[in-house]
């Protein structure tokens, strides 16, 4: 479970030096220290619900939401996470891993994502065609739809069949909004596909 400083100060209020508690909970490993002011209080904690907790607002999204929806074939072990209105983009690294967090404009960011659980505890999670387009965004500036063929197969490697189960009008309605060339040839790409 991950708990603020507060509740974690709340809970050893009952020892004499609740900040040596503190240290020797973090010591012995039975706490975590996940950023100034966050604990996990155990290593089971999925790091989906530790991602969305670490920064926010933020969902996942990028290559860990495309690997999760079986469209990359690689192993990624870095949660990567869209956020807003933060003009920059942020690491955490900490024993449970790295989480990214990369900025995107205000327009996209309530669409193409859902609410998932686990163990209890909730977190956000980009549809498979938001975490193309989010991947997108971030890649380098691809304007035509042949560079972005070599992009799609060729760099990141996406699963065709699972390419050709994706909402092309969701990710044709979405793109203008990003105002960015390389979603708009992403567009133009399943326009052509089809």
């Amino acid at each position: 479970m991950v708990k603020s400083h507060m509740s974690v100060m709340d809970e050893l209020k009952g020892y004499a030096s609740p900040k040596a508690r503190l240290t020797r909970l973090l010591k012995s490993g039975r706490l975590i220290q996940l950023r100034r002011g966050l604990f996990a209080d155990n290593a089971v904690v999925s790091r989906r619900v530790i991602a969305s907790a670490l920064y926010g607002p933020s969902y996942i999204s990028f290559e860990y939401a495309l690997a999760a929806a079986g469209l990359i074939p690689e192993r990624v072990t870095t949660v990567s996470s869209a956020s807003f209105n933060k003009n920059k983009d942020k690491v955490f690294r900490n024993p449970l891993g790295e989480f990214r967090y990369y900025y995107l404009p205000a327009a996209v960011y309530p669409y193409g994502i859902t609410m998932e659980e686990e163990n209890g505890s909730s977190y956000l999670i980009a549809s498979p065609e938001k975490a193309l387009c989010d991947t997108i965004y971030k890649a380098p500036d691809i304007i035509t739809v042949k560079a972005m063929n070599a992009l799609l197969l060729e760099n990141l490697r996406i699963n065709m069949d699972a390419l050709d189960k994706l909402d092309a009008d969701f990710i044709r309605w979405i793109a203008p909004l990003y105002r960015r060339r390389a979603v708009l040839a992403l567009s133009a790409w399943f326009t052509k596909k089809v």
